[in-house]
């Protein structure tokens, strides 16, 4: 599987860690598993909360607070105190690209001062914490024993779908008998 993918959890997984979201595949490698990001769950976090900021270089106190402001969301179970990156800058060094213009990781002291600056805007760049990492072969077994639904080469859709909505969003897309699943209820009783 290419980075980029997303992987959309099939309604009644059984895991309230992965229930009704979608993670971003970051790396695959069949040596050393994968590395994903949950896109869809939501934190009380602000980066101001992880990191220590400095003030805003030469940048309004609007652009600071905005910066200051920028919302963590859970990116998985795996590392609760880690911090990743999802961003649109091509040029940032390290980075890895996804595709359709979203890049994973790269110099974070770099992206930071382009934020504080005012150069980056803070609606090219989602943060994480936390990730979602299976060890080698686990995701190959969880996607055949039917847990997980491949979309390629989606990445972009970080950027142009709210968190919230993008599960249901991307079955729908997908059409046929995914965009029925994108109607099951939470709980199947209610049905």
């Amino acid at each position: 599987m290419k980075a980029g993918t997303l992987l959309l959890a099939k309604p009644f997984l059984g895991d309230d860690n992965f229930e009704r979201s979608v993670v971003l595949l970051c790396r695959h490698t069949p040596a050393e598993g994968a590395f994903g990001l949950v896109l869809t769950q939501a934190t009380d976090l602000v980066l101001a909360d992880a990191l220590d900021l400095p003030e805003a270089l030469d940048a309004p106190d609007a652009l600071s607070a905005s910066v200051r402001a920028l919302l963590l969301r859970a990116g998985g179970p795996v590392g609760p105190d880690t911090l990743h990156v999802v961003h649109q800058l091509a040029e940032l060094p390290g980075a890895a690209p996804l595709g359709q213009g979203a890049y994973w990781g790269g110099d974070f002291d770099l992206l930071l001062t382009g934020l504080l600056s005012g150069a980056v805007g803070p609606d090219t760049v989602r943060l994480f914490v936390g990730y979602a990492g299976w060890a080698p072969g686990q995701l190959e077994e969880e996607i055949e024993r039917g847990s997980w639904i491949r979309q390629p080469a989606s990445a972009g859709k970080v950027f142009t779908l709210e968190p919230e909505a993008l599960w249901r969003a991307v079955l729908r897309e997908k059409g046929g008998r995914y965009r029925a699943l994108a109607n099951y209820p939470l709980d199947p009783r209610l049905n």
